[in-house]
């Protein structure tokens, strides 16, 4: 069995997704922290965020423009574990 892999995703108030992956788990993840910045400043156009989902071709959690983000560190993020192949000292 291959790595979890997002199959739903809601957004939440305030910059926060919850997220659910393939074998079962879920979370929420708080990406208020990219906001504004680089690429993810798309998500300051009203009603942006609010218009994600999960990328049939990819398998990510993504927005209009293939604005997308890792799913392993989604997956860390929300569950609260190390991401796959890193020590605790992760990046």
């Amino acid at each position: 069995m291959g790595r979890p892999v997002p199959t739903e995703v809601q957004p939440l108030p305030d910059r926060r997704i919850r997220v659910r992956f393939s074998d079962g788990k879920e979370g929420v993840v708080d990406l208020s922290h990219l906001a504004g910045r680089g690429v993810f400043r798309a998500w300051d156009k009203p009603g942006f965020f609010e218009r994600v989902f999960i990328s049939p071709e990819s398998g990510t959690v993504t927005w209009p423009g293939e604005l997308d983000l890792d799913p392993d560190v989604l997956y860390a993020q929300a569950t609260g574990t190390s991401l796959p192949g890193r020590g605790e000292r992760a990046a």
